[in-house]
């Protein structure tokens, strides 16, 4: 891995003196306290910081994940409620007390609020694809469908949802279309359809493409290939998420940089909208984050089920100096970046693609106390005059 390179002499002794315990005079103390800088000052003059959230924080029902929350970001994202499954679980029947819930937790603590998701091919129940009697829909009925979705969702929350993720996960890992039931029923453009019922009914709301894995060069074709796409049709795209569902040796910071660039390069800005690392041992081939992954439950893919070591903590606080150099490189066209989780303990990672494993992807750990690798962010943004340029 290309790790020290990203780190000047001064953030590796911050990194390695919070690993080993003690607490330089430029890091913040092993606590969370009044004393512990907030992410959403630290980079306020260069982007948003987000937060994926569950109804336990939002409700406050867990007082110390909310009180974090509000206390260090400036953006949540929705981790279910919103998906199909749970505000449009039956034909003509809509919950939103989740998802209103989320939208007034937001509004009320003055935070970037952010709709995931419209159309998915996960988390969508079977009936949305099918008539009263079982069979396929058709083409068209499938789009109305859609339409009536999208307007009762993004309709309901005008003016008060900030920008929506409309199509996630739409391509295949070599760039070409999902084969998903949106695909199938309705063809290629059914991601162009989405977009154009979002934007009617919210003009206003910043409209986004959300994938995983865009860092390896076929998939990022793709999703080049999609937002030209998307362009040629007279669409409006706000930007694109990468996903940034990242392990400790992939993807590289420069596959991150050039991949920022290329889309960049299509006059839409980059969001880093699921951010997280993976210190677990390689479960999968490849770089897939699809949910519907399921690997065996194995003890040699759990090694830290006691605790992370500290040699463990300094890669992972290496690793998001390096991810955070790079997103600070490129701030004139990243509006957020977005943690996938509150803390450890809450992380999917834990149960994706292994259940019960323990895994340590964030920036905070089970009690929800700031890790090294917080402390490598903070002292990133603090040490931007000597951050080295990518090559």
């Amino acid at each position: 891995m290309m790790l020290r390179g990203m780190l000047s002499a001064s953030l590796l002794s911050v990194v390695a003196g919070c690993v080993s315990g003690q607490t330089p005079a430029s890091s913040p103390a092993r606590e969370q306290s009044s004393h512990t800088p907030a992410l959403k000052t630290v980079f306020k003059d260069a982007f948003l910081m987000g937060v994926a959230v569950s109804p336990r924080q939002f409700t406050e029902s867990d007082a110390v994940g909310a009180a974090l929350v509000k206390a260090q970001f400036n953006a949540i994202s929705p981790e279910n409620v919103l998906k199909w499954e749970i505000v449009h679980p039956l034909p003509n029947t809509y919950n939103f007390t989740a998802s209103d819930q989320y939208v007034d937790f937001g509004k009320r603590n003055g935070m970037f609020v952010l709709g995931h998701t419209l159309v998915w091919h996960s988390q969508t129940p079977r009936w949305v694809f099918r008539d009263d009697q079982g069979n396929p829909l058709t083409r068209d009925a499938l789009l109305a469908r859609m339409r009536e979705h999208i307007f009762t969702v993004v309709g309901r929350y005008k003016g008060r949802i900030d920008g929506w993720d409309v199509v996630n996960e739409a391509l295949n890992d070599d760039g070409t279309l999902r084969d998903s039931p949106w695909h199938r029923i309705i063809g290629d453009d059914y991601i162009v359809k989405a977009f154009e019922y979002a934007h009617e009914a919210d003009p206003a709301a910043q409209l986004n493409y959300n994938d995983y894995s865009v860092e390896d060069p076929p998939k990022r074709a793709g999703v080049v290939a999609l937002i030209k796409n998307l362009q040629a049709h007279g669409i409006q795209v706000n930007s694109v998420g990468v996903q940034a569902h990242h392990q400790l040796d992939w993807p590289s910071f420069e596959a991150e940089d050039s991949t920022i660039v290329a889309f960049a390069a299509l006059g839409v800005h980059v969001n880093l909208s699921e951010l997280d690392v993976d210190v677990l041992p390689h479960a999968t081939t490849g770089n897939t984050a699809d949910v519907n992954v399921n690997v065996a439950a194995n003890a040699k893919l759990n090694p830290y089920a006691a605790g992370l070591p500290d040699s463990m903590q300094l890669e992972l606080a290496r690793r998001y100096a390096g991810m955070f150099a790079v997103y600070l490189k490129h701030k004139d066209v990243i509006d957020r970046v977005t943690l996938w989780g509150v803390a450890d303990g809450v992380s999917w990672l834990n149960n994706w693609p292994v259940r019960g494993r323990t895994n340590y992807p964030l920036l905070f750990d089970r009690a929800y106390l700031p890790k090294p690798a917080f402390d490598s962010v903070v002292a990133r943004a603090r040490d931007q005059k000597g951050m080295r340029p990518i090559p």
